[in-house]
């Protein structure tokens, strides 16, 4: 009883300095957006200093507005398509597999192993063959393109663990592939569908690559706008953190708000 009750405390502890080892970064990062640049770059680190918001009016001024705008609109609509289009395609693999079926999902998974600049080059020529450059729609096509392998993956994974003979005395009672959908699997789904929603918001909102070289000023998201606080000039350490913490601050906020369907959702199935 007493070795047990000591191992929970040391897991306790251990969780604790991870946890505070993993947030660190975000607080130095926040604390840095209320200095100046100058102290910003002293050394060592003051951790006593007069606070400023100058910084913050600068994140919180019109192009970063404009980025955050650009931003939700490319990362928004992608997500739905990429939910929209794989959705039915994770139905399908799930529960009317092919003989190839386990080929066509590992071709797709491995289109999330090509390195970025492998494909730039192409990609740049397809984009501006069709006008899509520095457009949201040229993006929006790219990220959907991009979170589609894990949201087949992903949803098939989530829709093996509903029982077939469910679907089946769905069918029997007369239910269409839509109401099934609607009344059966979505609901069955929902934590999972949440977790797969969530990630892919993550992922192209931290996207930066294809970002920087697809898109000039007009559609831009923030991951551009914070690189333009390193110039010739120097690295506006504060104001890069001002900005930065008001970018994480919408992905951490969903994060922290859909926790439980979060978790719920990536550990569906593991336990039988």
């Amino acid at each position: 009883m007493f070795e047990h009750k000591t191992t929970g405390r040391l897991l306790t502890v251990a969780t604790y300095i991870i946890a505070i080892i993993l947030f660190f970064p975000i607080f130095w990062m926040v604390l840095t957006s209320f200095k100046t640049e100058a102290i910003a770059f002293a050394f060592p680190p003051k951790l006593v200093f007069t606070p400023t918001l100058d910084n913050w009016r600068l994140a919180l001024s019109d192009p970063f507005s404009k980025h955050l705008t650009n931003t939700v609109i490319i990362v928004g609509i992608s997500t739905i398509a990429a939910l929209v289009i794989g959705l039915p395609a994770a139905y399908s693999f799930a529960f009317y597999p092919t003989k190839r079926s386990d080929f066509t999902l590992m071709w797709m998974m491995s289109t999330r192993m090509l390195p970025p600049v492998g494909v730039i080059v192409p990609l740049f020529v397809i984009f501006r063959d069709l006008n899509l450059n520095d457009r949201h729609l040229g993006l929006i096509l790219l990220y959907t393109a991009m979170n589609l392998p894990l949201v087949v993956w992903m949803m098939r994974s989530f829709l093996l663990d509903i029982p077939y003979e469910t679907l089946e005395a769905a069918r029997i009672d007369g239910a269409t592939l839509l109401q099934e959908m609607r009344y059966i699997v979505l609901p069955l789904v929902r934590p999972g569908l949440m977790a797969t929603a969530l990630l892919s918001v993550i992922f192209a909102w931290n996207e930066f690559f294809f970002a920087f070289n697809l898109t000039a000023s007009d559609a831009a998201p923030l991951s551009v706008f914070l690189s333009s606080f390193k110039t010739s000039e120097g690295l506006f350490w504060a104001k890069m953190s001002a900005a930065g913490t008001v970018a994480v601050l919408p992905v951490v906020i969903a994060g922290w708000v859909a926790q439980r369907q979060l978790v719920q959702g990536l550990t569906m199935g593991a336990v039988k």
